[in-house]
């Protein structure tokens, strides 16, 4: 029924959000407030970390979709705070008809009004908007002056929405404000775009360059969390090119922009390419360009920006051997480097000094704990290419000697099972980290790596022997989960356990954490034949813990 009220049912927003998303959701129910129904979609706001505004498409013919401006929405995931949007839609699935029903009628009202204005009346009515809202009022005088080419009104216009002081309350834009000033910064970029198309590239050029220079200086001051002002600011970027492209400026005047821009003080929050410029700049401002670079480097070797610099001009020079050595200049003890250097070499087509670098590279890191681990998957896949599979195995176990986590114990076991060695091998890497969990060394807040390692193998047998006194409760319950068939009296005690420390905290996630454990203690009773324990026991929890409602709701859900 409530399928066909909204569109969409509990088992679509599951597929859409994954399971760990769709049982977060679950614990936002109560965060869900302000919702507004729509002929086509629902908003609300559910507050989490902060106050994130999420909008539910109803039944489109596109198929259910969520937007959020949470940090994960705004990847393009269907978040948590979009399923408990979600099931609270499904909750109120008699409502909604109707409200949809209203929404219709008050569009088509609206739009009925609208038509029935004369060109006065609607002139008027958008005077009355602007005079009672100031951004907006600014948007319309922008697009009116850059239609009749107002350079003078343009220029003061966009420097207004470049602005961030309107939006710094406390001397610096929140989180909770940056999307308002990103919105500033793209009409800027739109009304700059629309400058730069007409007759007026060539002001439209030095616009956006003082735009650039303002979102530098005001960057460091801004909470951009979510990457919406950084979004805006390369729209400039874009019409500032768009408009070099049109206008042709001097290639040396821009060379020693770009060149200022790129290793000035201010934040490069437009991420500015040099070699997009290739065109305009010409033989003759790249020349300036590569002259300007090495000057910068010489004064600041180290400087990150000089170093990118650097790289894209010798890049675009097509020069392998100059690449490699500007990169030689400063090789990362992570591996990096030396992976960047084998990379260009290989795609070059001089395989050989390509793994020679790669080689050294693993040498030279050999001591690291952190290495970049794409560096080693190269060295190891190309001794697998040439048939060299016990090579492949030595990089391995030399590395997990050194890191000793679970990623490097699987990559030795898969070396190792195509060098047909892995039984030795294994009894070799678990007596080291046998060694670790009896010396601690997995960390006081974290169970060992030996446990991880038996529990990825499989063996659970000596996965329980090992457990007793070093695992943590995430692994007491992996090996719970993987045991309840073959080992259920075992897995019911740990479930018991995990329980326990539930009692005291409150709150939607640790209710359903609880339920989830009580679910998989019921599992392990009737795997025993002693479901009426479990039926006492649950019984006196649900006593001991009746005055939580929530908990009791929850429960009743689960069949508990």
């Amino acid at each position: 029924m409530a399928r066909k009220a909204v569109g969409f049912g509990e088992d679509d927003l599951r597929a859409l959000s994954g399971a760990r998303s769709f049982e977060r959701g679950l614990g936002y129910l109560d965060a869900v407030t302000g919702m507004e129904v729509e002929e086509k979609a629902v908003t609300a706001v559910v507050h989490g970390t902060d106050a994130y505004e999420v909008e539910l498409s109803l039944g489109t013919d596109t198929g259910l979709s969520g937007r959020c401006d949470c940090p994960y929405g705004q990847e393009g995931n269907f978040c948590k705070h979009c399923v408990a949007v979600g099931l609270t839609v499904l909750r109120r699935a008699k409502e909604i008809p109707g409200q949809r029903a209203a929404a219709r009628t008050r569009a088509s009202a609206l739009d009925a009004w609208l038509k029935a204005l004369s060109q006065e009346e609607l002139r008027a009515l958008v005077r009355e908007l602007a005079d009672e809202d100031r951004q907006l009022r600014r948007r319309l005088e922008l697009r009116a002056a850059a239609a009749r080419s107002d350079l003078g009104t343009v220029r003061d216009r966009i420097l207004a929405l470049i602005d961030p002081r309107p939006f710094a309350r406390y001397g610096y834009v929140e989180y909770a404000d940056a999307p308002g000033y990103a919105r500033q910064v793209e009409e800027a970029a739109d009304a700059l775009r629309a400058l730069a198309a007409g007759e007026r590239a060539a002001q439209a050029v030095g616009l956006a360059e003082d735009a650039i220079r303002l979102l530098g200086e005001a960057y460091g001051e801004i909470d951009d969390s979510d990457g919406a002002v950084a979004q805006a600011a390369a729209a400039v970027a874009e019409v500032h090119l768009e408009a070099c492209r049109a206008a042709r400026p001097d290639p040396v005047r821009l060379a020693e922009w770009l060149v200022g821009h790129m290793v000035g003080e201010e934040l490069d929050v437009t991420d500015v390419d040099p070699l997009d410029y290739a065109e305009v700049l010409g033989p003759t401002g790249l020349a300036r360009m590569r002259r300007l670079a090495e000057e910068a480097r010489r004064r600041r070797p180290s400087g990150w920006a000089e170093k990118y610099l650097m790289e894209r001009l010798v890049r675009a020079e097509g020069d392998v051997d100059a690449l490699v050595a500007l990169y030689a200049k400063d090789l990362l003890p992570s591996g990096f480097t030396h992976l960047r250097i084998a990379e260009e070499l290989e795609a070059a087509g001089r395989a050989d000094e390509a793994l020679a670098w790669a080689e050294r590279g693993v040498r030279g890191t050999a001591s690291e704990a952190h290495v970049d681990g794409r560096l080693i998957d190269y060295v190891c896949d190309r001794y697998v290419r040439a048939g060299r599979p016990a090579a492949a195995l030595d990089v391995r176990r030399d590395r997990f000697l050194t890191e000793r986590s679970l990623a490097a114990y699987r990559q030795l076991r898969a070396a190792a099972l195509a060098a047909g060695r892995w039984e030795a091998e294994r009894g070799a890497a678990l007596a080291a980290l046998r060694e670790d969990a009896r010396r601690e060394r997995g960390g006081r807040y974290r169970g060992p790596v030996l446990i991880d390692a038996l529990l990825d193998d499989g063996d659970l047998d000596t996965a329980w022997c090992e457990a007793a006194g070093r695992a943590d409760d995430r692994q007491w319950q992996q090996l719970a989960d993987l045991s309840r068939e073959t080992r259920p009296a075992d897995a019911l005690a740990v479930y018991l356990r995990l329980v326990e420390p539930l009692k005291e905290p409150t709150g939607d996630r640790v209710y359903e954490r609880m339920a989830r454990l009580l679910l998989d203690a019921r599992t392990c009773h009737r795997a025993l034949g002693t479901e009426d324990e479990f039926t006492t026991y649950l019984d006196a929890l649900r006593a001991s813990l009746k005055r939580r409602r929530k908990l009791m709701d929850i429960l009743d859900r689960h069949g508990l």
